[in-house]
């Protein structure tokens, strides 16, 4: 079973509002990417939100976008279809709020605003492209739980299909202590920064050789390396990083895909994968795996499957440009992310309006 897999095969909670959720609204967060679609519905709790219906499929809604600046009409078809099926989810769930974001394909595509206009007359879902700057945040705020906070500073890597997005987090900044309540703007995130690099464009643009080798693998990672400009911002948390003092956080399919392969799971798992630590070596070591085996071996690899088997490894080549760029001996996997940061923005905006909504009490005489 493949990690998409895995996704599409939760078993949902019944249609409604659930058990014990009389008074917990739901929430709901789409997110389409560059390749993938993903929808979590979810109640909150005191300290987070419990999923209540989780659904992801692989489209790849930008396959071809970088040679022809278009959004392919089958790509869209796919992603038409995977939409169509978390409309109806949100149809029979009945979220007070939903938030439904489109990144990197539909930002950069010179069809992108008509594919958005054609979703909304075809499904009735309301997708808003967002900037990367609010990629990059959200990004963060749902990684708020997986980062260290015995150590002085973070760098979130979130690896999408057509961009990917960097976030230096100072975890000594007073606002740490109560990062769960602030809104993403609000974050301590010191620096950040976009590169138009992904999985899907960096794939189409050094496509795999018959018998991939290191040589193949390490023209993408210059590639990529290339693209990792200097941030001035960032640059003032480099003396934390040398010290062995920051950590990386790795959000993306082909980053737990990696992770996966480490373990040697027999189907993926997500309560193993989330939040594991690796070492740079670990990342290493699986890469080197891949490339030993043939692309029908790797695509029987459990935790890969045929649909990211010409993509894990773009993704092992980011992970390891932004390793060599900003050395982190060790990496944690998150199995969250963009979608988790826009349910925690929707979950507090809510508890916004129910405080102003609480009637006053009453002075006494």
């Amino acid at each position: 079973m493949t990690q998409a897999q895995a996704t599409e095969g939760i078993k949902p909670l019944p249609a409604g509002r659930g058990p014990g959720a009389r008074d917990a609204p739901l929430y709901a967060a789409l997110d389409l990417g560059t390749n993938n679609c993903r929808l979590l519905i979810a109640a909150p709790t005191p300290h987070g939100f419990r999923v209540v219906e989780a659904f992801s499929r692989i489209v790849r809604l930008g396959e071809g976008l970088s040679q022809s600046g278009r959004l392919d009409p089958a790509a869209m078809d796919r992603a038409l279809e995977a939409l169509q099926i978390c409309a109806e989810k949100l149809k029979r769930r009945r979220p007070e709020r939903t938030l439904a974001v489109a990144t990197q394909a539909c930002r950069s595509a010179s069809n992108g605003e008509a594919f958005v206009a054609r979703v909304g007359a075809e499904t009735g879902l309301r997708l808003r492209i967002i900037t990367p700057r609010e990629e990059a945040h959200l990004a963060v705020a749902g990684c708020l739980a997986l980062l260290d906070r015995t150590l002085e500073a973070a760098l979130v890597l979130d690896v999408g299909g057509g961009s990917t997005e960097l976030s230096w987090v100072d975890l000594t900044d007073p606002a740490m202590h109560h990062a769960h309540r602030l809104s993403p703007d609000r974050l301590p995130i010191r620096a950040w920064t976009s590169v138009p690099i992904g999985v899907v464009t960096l794939a189409e643009q050094f496509p795999e050789r018959v018998g991939a080798d290191h040589g193949w693998f390490r023209q993408m990672v210059d590639h990529v390396k290339a693209h990792l400009t200097a941030q001035a911002d960032a640059e003032t948390l480099r003396p934390v990083f040398d010290m062995g003092r920051a950590h990386l956080v790795g959000t993306s399919g082909a980053i737990t895909s990696l992770a996966g392969v480490h373990l040697g799971l027999e189907r993926y798992d997500r309560n193993r994968v989330d939040g594991l630590w690796l070492t740079r070596a670990d990342c290493e070591q699986a890469a080197d795996f891949l490339l030993s085996l043939s692309p029908r071996d790797r695509a029987s690899q459990p935790c890969i499957g045929v649909d990211r088997a010409d993509l894990v490894l773009a993704g092992a080549a980011i992970l390891q440009a932004v390793q060599e760029v900003w050395p982190c001996e060790r990496v944690r996997v998150a199995d969250r992310g963009l979608r988790e940061g826009l349910l925690m923005s929707l979950i507090q905006q809510g508890k916004a309006r129910r405080r102003r909504r609480r009637p006053r009490p009453i002075a006494q005489a």
